[in-house]
């Protein structure tokens, strides 16, 4: 198996000051998503992909690669994920290496393991996807959504489904925005496959009240363990 895990982690956050290697339970954010990856053992090669030399560093000192530091056009407000792990695989093509299918892991992943990993990465190698994502379904129907008028008067945006069940409603999904299994070249249209995932596995940490839902999440966790 040639795999390679590219943890996406650059250095400018900006609701939460240095939140990739801020410390959460007593050790930096990004070590948690080099632990999943070892706990996996599904790497040949963990890497970090940023622009930062204190993340770099906290990268090696856990046992992560930074093979190059990411340039400053996939590094400011504008670029994408999608830019950075364009510029990994080029990067790695120049120095020879090509590989068939990677894993992008964010770095706030704390409720994370490595076996969720190896479930999704089986079930990307089953369905011969292009892509797969994991996904959370929404907890409450969001067909019976409401919305306020210009008047400010409250009112269904889909007035149909409000008498309906909510079991009635079909599911529907967000990207938990934690990982995905991909391959480096993809078909045209791509078979892109959903990974459903439990909500106490997912927690997206964009503010400091995002950060202590995680840590609430994450005592829970280690409570029931």
């Amino acid at each position: 198996m040639n795999l390679t895990a590219i943890i996406t982690a650059r250095g400018g956050s900006k609701r939460i000051p240095g939140k990739n290697i801020k410390n959460f339970m007593g050790k930096p954010m990004l070590c948690y998503a080099i632990d999943v990856c070892r706990e996996s053992s599904l790497f040949d090669e963990i890497m970090v992909s940023t622009d930062n030399g204190e993340i770099a560093e906290i990268a090696f000192r856990y046992g992560a690669t930074v093979p190059f530091m990411r340039s400053k056009k996939t590094s400011d407000d504008d670029a994408t994920i999608n830019d950075a792990l364009a510029e990994v695989i080029d990067e790695y093509r120049k120095k020879g290496r090509v590989f068939d299918e990677f894993c992008c892991v964010f770095p706030c992943v704390p409720l994370l393991n490595g076996g969720i990993l190896k479930q999704a990465y089986d079930r990307f190698k089953k369905t011969d996807a292009d892509i797969l994502m994991p996904v959370v379904r929404f907890s409450f129907p969001v067909q019976r959504a409401l919305k306020i008028d210009a008047e400010g008067r409250l009112e269904y945006r889909e007035p149909e489904n409000a008498p309906k069940r909510s079991q009635d409603l079909e599911p529907i999904f967000h990207d938990a925005e934690i990982f995905t299994f991909q391959k480096t070249e993809k078909k045209s249209p791509f078979k892109f496959v959903p990974f459903e995932m439990d909500e106490k596995y997912v927690q997206n940490i964009d503010d400091i009240n995002d950060w202590e839902m995680a840590e609430m999440k994450y005592r829970l966790m280690l409570n029931r363990s």
